[in-house]
């Protein structure tokens, strides 16, 4: 049987969205909705059906039987697990094998799970230049050979060293310009850039490059 071809999954965790209208600017008709446990809440404040809930649903606080009566599918983990609910999210998005996977409401709250979802994405396994996470005010992503930062003239764009040094550090349409440069991880260097166009792009020699970029409109 051929695989239903899926273009973009959008995954729903459960941190912070502060700005709901910008999280809805985001969402395409044709977008596969699949909440990891209580970010269930942010798909249905922004009138969404999920296709997919999964996780061990200690979270939830709602009844889920109107959902799963519309089509949604719920896949519950034991509460004794080694992963958090947006791991077992991702990887399972990743089984769907889309084109993109975009996370929103992963950042913000505790800091520690914060740096966790930051982290699941440094995993080689993904679909390394289609995967990041959103809140609508701020995407994050991974840069390991080159990316494309869309956005608008003034927005904040920052660099920051993964795991080690990232060398050939060489950006375009960014205020303060690198030319092959390297990026230390206890360095300060790549913070707090500004777009000069409504693209920028880096590229780099060797290492693993987080892009934090701030839309400022």
């Amino acid at each position: 049987m051929m695989k239903e071809y899926m273009s973009r999954i959008i995954i729903f965790a459960n941190g912070n969205l502060p700005n709901l209208e910008k999280a809805r600017a985001l969402l395409r008709p044709d977008d596969f909705i699949l909440c990891a446990d209580g970010g269930t809440r942010h798909a249905l404040a922004l009138g969404l059906i999920p296709n997919v809930i999964i996780g061990d649903l200690d979270s939830m606080t709602f009844d889920l039987r109107p959902l799963t009566e519309k089509g949604t599918q719920v896949m519950q983990h034991s509460r004794d697990k080694n992963e958090t609910d947006l791991e077992l999210a991702i990887d399972h998005a990743v089984s769907l094998d889309p084109d993109q996977i975009l996370i929103l409401a992963a950042l913000g709250g505790r800091i520690d799970q914060t740096l966790a979802n930051i982290a699941l994405l440094s995993n080689s396994q993904l679909l390394t230049g289609n995967i990041k996470l959103s809140d609508g005010v701020e995407e994050i992503f991974f840069c390991r050979d080159q990316a494309k930062v869309e956005g608008r003239s003034g927005d904040i764009v920052s660099l920051i060293p993964w795991q080690g040094d990232v060398t050939g550090v060489f950006t375009e349409n960014l205020k303060w310009h690198l030319h092959y440069e390297t990026l230390y991880p206890d360095k300060t260097r790549g913070i707090s850039n500004e777009m000069t166009a409504d693209m920028a792009t880096v590229q780099i020699k060797s290492g693993l490059l987080l892009i934090i970029h701030r839309t400022e409109n």
